[in-house]
């Protein structure tokens, strides 16, 4: 079977533009959590989110895709940039045929698509623009992107709500480890902070509210959390098989050295535990690894009541004894729930956690919860070597996705 490894690593968040800016912030221990600005918030009761700051998508498309693109698929295509600049890719037209491209979603273009549903029902429009339909489409990301790097392989559009994008990433290495791609160009973006979509989500009761402090307003596992908080932004990584990326001198990060994914198969909201723990156990038993070798876990993290005391179920299922040892951070306490694009975004987490030997912590932790007792790394990043690492992606439908990574 081919080995599949990370060369090019690319993210836009609310903690900044750039996976330098993302590493930065997270190590840091800093909330990207702030008061809503990116749409009008007269009818929001929870008008808080992660927004990515000061984003211009003219520096990063074109006029013409400036007319094409929603502000998710704007997201994916800086993500993209960044990462294929940093993998120092140069395909010949052959090698392009074996180059494709995965992006998940979790909402496709929801913010144009909000705009022209208020036009229709507000200004009683009768006709909308002529690109809304590239605009919201589900797969534009990923066409948009192999557009622009002319890659001719295999490009799909995943949707499994929150775990789209580590679905994208675990079946995009299968592609590469079933030999039908050689290089491929995979993470997930999205853009839910409109206001139908805010609404939608006030509506189910798990959202943080604001507080005094917005950027405390996620807390993770711990015994005051209140609700997740919404985020948007794009993480991407280039997939290469390895002898490819060893002949051409490629800088490494890691080596994708597993991928699980299972379903619950009972209900469409709340998370099961055997389910979940199934998928962990397929991508370690993939990646050759026993679980007393892992060091990391990026937790699904949602810092929702049910979602954190079943994961901390799900870890001591799989990991016994050793669940202990763990150190065990949700990265979402900073750069929020990002829906689609989250298990991208905390793959990169746990890749620099890998290089840089410093675990990110859970921020905003504040009291323990008997119920969540495991090593959650809190308030502050840790210095430790991680050889091993997990990263954790349970979506609302039973759908889970687990992706194992190993030091190059």
């Amino acid at each position: 079977m081919r080995r599949v490894v990370i060369t090019g690593l690319g993210g836009v968040s609310a903690l900044g533009i750039g996976v330098p800016a993302l590493w930065e912030g997270l190590a840091a221990g800093r909330s990207g959590v702030r008061r809503v600005t990116v749409c009008d918030t007269d009818l929001l009761t929870n008008p808080i989110a992660a927004e990515v700051p000061s984003f211009d998508p003219a520096a990063y498309l074109t006029p013409d895709q400036l007319l094409l693109c929603d502000r998710y698929a704007a997201f994916a295509m800086a993500a993209a940039s960044e990462a294929w600049n940093e993998a120092g890719l140069d395909l010949s037209d052959e090698e392009r045929e074996r180059a494709g491209v995965l992006i998940g979603t979790g909402m496709g273009g929801v913010t144009r698509q909000d705009e022209a549903y208020r036009l229709l029902y507000e200004k009683k429009a009768t006709r909308f623009h002529p690109f809304t339909i590239p605009r919201v489409m589900y797969n534009a990301a990923a066409s948009h992107i192999s557009m622009k790097f002319r890659l001719e392989g295999p490009t799909l559009c995943i949707s499994t709500a929150c775990a789209s994008a580590s679905h994208a990433i675990g079946e995009a290495a299968e592609l590469i480890r079933g030999g039908r791609a050689d290089v491929m160009v995979a993470g997930g973006a999205d853009a839910p902070i409109a206001p139908g979509v805010v609404k939608a989500w006030e509506s189910m009761r798990v959202l943080a509210p604001c507080g005094d402090d917005p950027a405390a307003a996620c807390r993770p596992f711990s015994a005051d959390r209140q609700g997740l908080v919404l985020g948007e932004g794009a993480g991407v990584v280039i997939l290469e098989e390895r002898e490819r990326a060893v002949r051409r001198g490629a800088v490494i990060h890691g080596e994708l050295a597993g991928y699980g994914a299972t379903a619950d198969a009972a209900h469409i909201t709340a998370p099961g535990v055997d389910a979940p723990a199934r998928a962990i156990r397929q991508a370690l038993a993939q990646a050759g690894v026993e679980p007393a070798q892992v060091d990391y876990v990026n937790a699904h993290g949602t810092a929702t009541r049910l979602n954190d005391t079943t994961e901390t179920q799900i870890i001591k299922r799989v990991f016994g004894d050793h669940a202990r040892k763990l150190a065990i951070s949700s990265t979402k306490s900073m750069h929020g729930h990002m829906m689609g694009a989250s298990g991208a975004i905390e793959l990169l987490a746990t890749l620099m956690a890998i290089e840089r030997g410093i675990v990110p912590p859970t921020a905003n932790y504040r009291q323990p919860d008997p119920e969540c007792d495991l090593d959650y790394v809190p308030n502050q990043a840790r210095e430790m070597k991680v050889d091993v690492a997990i990263s954790n992606s349970f979506a609302f439908g039973g759908l889970n996705a687990v992706l194992a990574i190993r030091r190059a």
